[in-house]
């Protein structure tokens, strides 16, 4: 007999969620983790009275009822609405593209000034057959929109010019001709009161949890404790690159604490102009409305990944897909092993969409 049911590796939302619906199904569980902390990258720590997002910007939206609910079990949210600026230079720009955006670009009034303005820059690009990003993008919004907001922040998210990445990356760029700010479309938006880790710990209570614990340093003697492993990292580490390595992006983040009591005026800033190394600049007392005497920014740089880096976003192009299949088809073929989350599905998934996939994967699996 083994001593657990299930051994969780990653206490991220995805392994914490499963975890929790094991442990109400009678499931003994062992979560395990290579990082000092619970919560993966949703891990929030108290600075200066602030909760501060360590791992950068997460602003909980979905327009499932259920999810909602779901996690409305382990946090009370505020009604904090996503309405990000973006700065061009010294310009600044409301996101996403919107009337406000286009009034202050070109200083237009009404929605058919708007469409016209980008309309005529659309015809003035001549693009029918889309070469690659730069071209689609110039295709979907015109010269302008482009060149302040577009062009230098997915370069930067990306690390190759535009005109390198293939046009399939912006299928489409949302563009609103109404004064809305609201950067999400969904129903339900807010910030959990008092941080994101609280909402980990609770799934997590009852438990078995080991922190600092490299699953690939002591492999076999953690798969001999349990029956099944659900892995929530990187699943061609998991199985030796054997094919080769899928590609990530990084993330640097660079934080501190300021001695006075409102630094930008806004939870998020984008940074869009290439020359500016870092794409955001998050000021975290502004996700819950502090009025703390102080305030902690972070300074958001993306990277190219390599092995040892932290992997945050995968990159979901072709060859990358492609490559994914072959690793996916191996795991379908486990008995013993599940795959979630971000990194083991290789898949960008906002946090309702890592619950209600692990909540699909525990209907499945329990």
């Amino acid at each position: 007999m083994k001593k657990y049911d299930y051994l969780i590796v990653g206490a991220g939302l995805f392994g914490s969620v499963f975890a929790h619906e094991a442990m109400r199904k009678g499931k003994k569980v062992l979560v395990v983790d290579k990082r000092d902390h619970i919560a993966g990258n949703i891990y929030t720590r108290e600075t200066e009275g602030i909760n501060v997002h360590i791992y950068g910007a997460h602003i909980f939206h979905t327009s499932d009822e259920k999810v909602w609910n779901y996690v409305n079990r382990f946090a009370r949210f505020n009604n904090y609405i996503n309405c990000p600026v973006a700065r061009y230079k010294n310009e600044i720009y409301n996101m996403p593209f919107n009337m406000n955006t286009f009034s202050k670009m070109w200083g237009v009034i009404t929605p058919a000034e708007a469409k016209a303005r980008i309309e005529e820059q659309k015809k003035a690009a001549g693009i029918t057959e889309p070469a690659n990003l730069e071209e689609q993008a110039l295709s979907l919004v015109g010269k302008d929109i482009y060149e302040k907001l577009v062009k230098g922040y997915t370069e930067k998210q990306w690390g190759r010019r535009a005109t390198e990445l293939p046009a399939f990356i912006i299928r489409r760029l949302p563009v609103r001709f109404i004064y809305d700010n609201n950067y999400f479309n969904d129903r339900y938006q807010g910030i959990p009161e008092g941080g994101y880790t609280q909402i980990c710990e609770k799934m997590l209570d009852g438990a078995e949890v080991r922190l600092n614990v490299d699953y690939f340093e002591n492999r076999s003697e953690l798969d001999a404790l349990a029956d099944k492993v659900l892995f929530t990292g990187m699943i061609d580490e998991y199985y030796g690159y054997r094919y080769g390595e899928l590609e990530y992006r990084s993330l640097r983040f660079e934080t501190e604490t300021l001695d006075c009591e409102n630094y930008q005026g806004n939870a998020v800033v984008n940074y869009t102009e290439y020359e500016v190394p870092y794409t955001r600049v998050i000021e975290h007392k502004h996700f819950e409305f502090g009025t703390q005497p102080k305030t902690v920014v972070t300074r958001e740089y993306p990277a190219t990944w390599k092995k040892g880096d932290e992997p945050y976003y995968p990159v979901n192009n072709e060859r990358n897909d492609a490559l994914y299949a072959k690793y996916k088809a191996l795991a379908e073929a486990e008995g013993n092993v599940i795959f979630g989350g971000r990194l083991g599905m290789y898949k960008y998934y906002d946090m309702d969409d890592t619950i209600a996939a692990a909540l699909a994967l525990c209907e499945k699996k329990l």
